[in-house]
């Protein structure tokens, strides 16, 4: 069983470490800003912003091999205060974002997530719940899935694969078993059929050291899988590559998988995909109020740049649009292959 490297006191649980490893596994490599300038860009810069993805926090009823976070049960130590939350509700309504992606962690563990999904409903937000799946069986949240459902919320699941075998080496024994009961509940509750007030997205990363799949042309394979299997609907599938950080990039090194895999991800480099990822146009804050450009550079502790330290709490939208996107070596699993985003491929 795997489990958080917060817990272990593994060297990889501090971001500095995690940076410092894949820099020099980037030796003798062009560096993403090279790649960047050769594609036309002399820096990342945003676009107009659409989408408040706010993080609760680490805790998770999971503890999954290939988590970027660190989630896990034992990470109580990192939960967003109410205080933070209203600060979150008072800076979306400085913008026109649209969207309000709640995520963690298991979003739903957190005391306030019911809380932050009436307010953002309230306004007329889009609002997104990433989901483990597994956290919708647990009693305190029986009736959860029609409670989403009532306020249009869109879920967008972790379901690394259709077959049981990939599933369970990525997330633990049982844990495809958990995800298919957990599916079956939400078609239930009236998601994936193809209603829009009840959209379920599924989203799928692969089980080794290689790219995202192209989503358009395996979804149709994955509905038909699901249908024919477990009587399963949903309603669109979004790939994404895993990120060579934390507990990932902990497995790429034990597994001798870290140089072949930078390889792939820098060859790989894709100018096309570039315009879509989803630093350019999201804000990322995180459980302690801090901003970021993606929720990958919040786990490396890169917070965004602008002209003064700004927090949520200081958050200023005119600001906000004038830094340039902070990146590093991750950068190229977000622009590798199709491109990979928290909305899928981006290219």
């Amino acid at each position: 069983m795997t489990s958080t490297l917060s817990s272990r006191r593994a060297p990889l649980a501090n971001p500095v470490e995690q940076l410092a490893t894949l820099d020099a596994s980037m030796i003798g490599r062009t560096t993403f800003d090279a790649a960047l300038r050769g594609a036309g860009w002399n820096a990342l810069t945003p676009a107009t912003l659409e989408i408040f993805q706010v993080n609760l926090g680490k805790l998770c009823n999971m503890t999954c091999r290939h988590c970027h976070v660190d989630a896990g049960p034992d990470r109580s130590d990192a939960m967003m205060t109410r205080e933070t939350v209203e600060a979150c509700l008072r800076a979306l309504d400085q913008t026109a974002a649209h969207t309000v992606d709640i995520t963690g962690g298991a979003p739903e563990l957190h005391p306030e997530f019911r809380y932050l999904v009436d307010e953002a409903h309230k306004r007329g937000k889009h609002v997104i719940d990433r989901c483990n799946l597994s956290v919708l069986l647990l009693p305190r949240n029986a009736g959860l899935a029609e409670w989403l459902g009532d306020r249009d919320v869109e879920i967008v699941a972790s379901l690394p694969h259709y077959r049981q075998r990939n599933t369970d080496a990525q997330r633990g024994d049982g844990a495809f078993e958990k995800s298919i009961a957990a599916l079956r509940l939400l078609n239930a509750a009236g998601y994936g059929q193809g209603d829009p007030r009840r959209t379920l997205s599924l989203m799928t990363n692969p089980a080794g050291a290689f790219l995202a799949a192209p989503q358009s042309s395996i979804e149709n394979e994955w509905k038909t899988a699901l249908k024919r299997d477990f009587g399963i609907t949903f309603d669109r599938l979004l790939a994404l590559n895993n990120m060579p950080i934390s507990r990932f990039l902990e497995w790429l090194i034990e597994s001798n998988n870290l140089d072949s895999y930078m390889s792939r991800l820098v060859d790989g480099f894709n100018p096309a995909a570039v315009t879509g990822v989803m630093c350019r146009n999201t804000i990322s804050i995180s459980w302690d109020g801090r901003l970021f450009d993606c929720d990958f550079n919040q786990m490396l502790d890169l917070d965004a740049v602008t002209a003064s330290s700004m927090t949520i709490e200081t958050f200023d939208a005119v600001a906000w649009q004038q830094r340039n996107v902070v990146t590093r070596a991750h950068c190229f699993g977000c622009t590798a292959g199709a491109g990979s985003s928290c909305g899928g491929a981006t290219a």
